[in-house]
């Protein structure tokens, strides 16, 4: 080929063999390369907020992914379009059923939703997937593991996975997996699956955003029950006693005996509904036939008895009262005069020359006198 040709490294030595040659072909449009030989790069056109609600709608996978992007940036431009977006898609959404799902270490949670996934595409419906990844409290950076974890969903045109770093703080995913569900309802996915972090506090936030909550568990319930806390069990509307298979089947039908007697003395967590524990293997996909029956009996029951539309409608008016306390404390955190002053009260407060009450008092005042100015 003319247009081919081949370049060395600048690290190469001189006499080393042609091997270490990369072969560069010249594309058509190179001509537009700058004059000092470096290739421009050319600024991808924005979206109107038009074309993000068509995409969406048309299920766009591209553009379903640019949305929650969007959606998940802390920039204000990108928050007010992202705003736009998701108040055009309303009439579009809350017509998928939201299931969360927790469970201890080891429970096999992504190998339980990859096969409970599979059979939800298999039986017509189409599944989002929103892993809440959890984001170090140094760096900020995160795992986003689930897409490696769960290949085969992955690959599955009727699914689509979206791992969310939580950003460290609860808040973050209580508007962005929020809104990214809501996203993913418009572009017509019907269940919505939501593994969360799995950090003690982060199971309330999912809890706050779903119709059904599941807990994966292990054999060996005693052990487990002793390190179980209380509120997480009053949480969930079925307990999956994961890896009911080969020799640990006998051990995983006694420990769904165990965890069935436990919740006898818990109150329910959606009221009309008894949660119960059962087993499955999601490695041979046994028992989750059985579980997707026992959520769809849970959606049936709930709206004959008006408790599902009652929970979606707290859960809404949760979320102003979750956002009015998110901006309050950005907005208080982030003001300037509040910035000089804190250290300052702080050490005061630590050498003990102020009280806590006090200090509270006094920045609040710095803060109400600014914003009264303003």
């Amino acid at each position: 080929m003319n247009n081919e040709r081949t370049y060395r490294p600048e690290w190469v030595p001189e006499d080393e063999a042609k091997e270490f040659a990369t072969t560069y072909v010249k594309k058509n449009d190179e001509s537009s390369a700058s004059s000092s030989g470096r290739k421009r790069f050319v600024k991808r056109k924005e979206r109107s907020v038009a074309e993000y609600v068509e995409g969406v709608l048309n299920n766009d996978r591209t553009i379903l992914a640019q949305a929650i992007t969007l959606v998940e940036s802390n920039a204000a431009k990108h928050m007010e379009i992202a705003q736009q977006i998701l108040n055009e898609l309303l009439p579009h959404v809350g017509k998928s059923i939201r299931i969360g799902i927790t469970g201890v270490p080891g429970a096999g949670k992504s190998t339980f939703i990859e096969a409970f996934g599979k059979f939800l595409c298999e039986n017509g419906h189409r599944v989002a997937v929103l892993a809440v990844d959890p984001s170090s409290s140094i760096t900020g950076g995160s795992i986003l593991g689930d897409k490696t974890r769960m290949e085969n969903l992955s690959r599955d045109p009727r699914a689509f996975i979206r791992p969310s770093p939580s950003g460290g703080t609860l808040g973050g995913v209580h508007r962005k997996t929020r809104e990214t569900m809501l996203l993913c309802e418009a572009a017509g996915y019907d269940v919505i699956l939501i593994e969360t972090v799995g950090v003690g506090q982060s199971e309330f936030v999912v809890r706050s955003m779903v119709d059904f909550f599941m807990l994966l568990a292990l054999t060996g319930a005693g052990d487990e029950l002793q390190g179980m806390k209380k509120g997480i069990m009053e949480l969930t509307d079925a307990v999956i006693i994961n890896k009911a298979d080969g020799d640990n089947k006998p051990k995983a039908l006694a420990a769904k005996e165990e965890y069935n007697q436990f919740l006898h003395y818990l109150r329910p967590a959606t009221p009309g509904w008894e949660t119960k524990a059962y087993t499955c293997s999601a490695l041979l996909g046994e028992g989750i036939p059985e579980i997707w029956q026992v959520i769809e009996k849970f959606v049936k029951t709930t709206k004959k008895s008006g408790v599902f539309e009652m929970r979606r409608r707290n859960q809404l008016k949760d979320w102003i009262y979750s956002m009015i306390k998110d901006y309050l404390e950005s907005s208080f955190f982030s003001h300037p005069q509040i910035k000089e002053k804190l250290p300052m009260i702080e050490n005061n407060v630590i050498s003990g020359t102020l009280s806590v009450t006090k200090a509270v008092q006094e920045l609040l005042q710095i803060y109400e006198n600014k914003k009264a100015s303003e």
